[in-house]
């Protein structure tokens, strides 16, 4: 009796252990949404829409963030989920205090531009969301945490990642609003003490994103080029030669990503 014993070829250049199932490779179509999808993200502040966000995408964007990486698999997030308009109204005075306090922290000639900007959109946006981090969540030692401490709080910024390509996937814009005192805003929300806010995220249907980060059209800082911050071997060392140029083409690739 004639079998066929051919494998197909995502599968057959990688071995697998006896009963694990090897993953085939991403299509040219799923990488490319990936990356526009990376390319377009924005901070939105301004362009919230007051439509619900249903509880079935909100399912998909948690689960999304609770499938983030994070060091000795600790899972440090906690997510906040705020609709509440009396909620929203207490972060939003909090935000509101803590930001006249920030103008005063820049130079005379920015302070104008600063006062100038849209920093949060807590009140227009459906839902705003807090994310987390427990850090005593996985016990006093933890794999991977043993000599950095501040490893569990770097986990908890990958969940705020995941969040977010996944609700730019889902045609939904966020803005991490992160201009608060730390105690007040834990005051609003009741979390524990051994529990810090990571991110404050507003998050909703919207109605543009921007080509550009708000900043950088406002004129408050510019994308620093790539090769600059890519180095050989060393902290300051240049850049390999031959990376170079393939470094400009893609970042020409995602200016031009971000338009479409």
């Amino acid at each position: 009796m004639k079998t066929d014993c051919s494998i197909p070829a995502t599968l057959a250049a990688s071995s697998t252990p006896a009963g694990h199932q090897a993953m085939p490779d991403f299509t040219a179509e799923a990488r490319e949404a990936l990356y526009h999808t990376i390319f377009s993200r924005r901070d939105v502040r301004g362009q919230f829409l007051p439509d619900p966000v249903p509880d079935e995408v909100l399912s998909r964007l948690l689960t999304a963030a609770h499938f983030a990486p994070s060091v000795g698999f600790m899972q440090p997030w906690s997510f906040i989920v705020v609709k509440d308009p009396a909620t929203k109204a207490a972060v939003h005075g909090a935000f509101d205090e803590a930001n006249r306090e920030a103008a005063e922290m820049f130079e005379a000639h920015r302070q104008g531009t600063y006062r100038s900007l849209k920093l949060e959109g807590i009140e227009e946006a459906p839902i705003n969301l807090c994310i987390t981090c427990d850090r005593d969540r996985a016990g006093p030692v933890v794999i991977g945490r043993t000599h950095l401490k501040v490893m569990d709080i770097y986990s908890a910024v990958c969940a705020v990642q995941n969040l977010w390509l996944a609700a730019r996937a889902e045609g939904l814009g966020v803005g991490w609003v992160s201009i608060f005192h730390q105690a007040r805003l834990k005051e609003i929300l009741d979390i524990p003490e051994r529990v810090i806010p990571i991110a404050y995220l507003c998050i909703g249907r919207v109605s543009h994103f921007f080509d550009k980060p708000e900043l950088e059209t406002a004129g408050w800082r510019s994308r620093l080029p790539l090769e600059t911050l890519v180095h050989a071997e060393r902290f300051g060392a240049p850049v390999p030669a031959a990376l170079v140029p393939h470094l400009q083409a893609d970042q020409a690739r995602a200016a031009r990503e971000r338009k479409l």
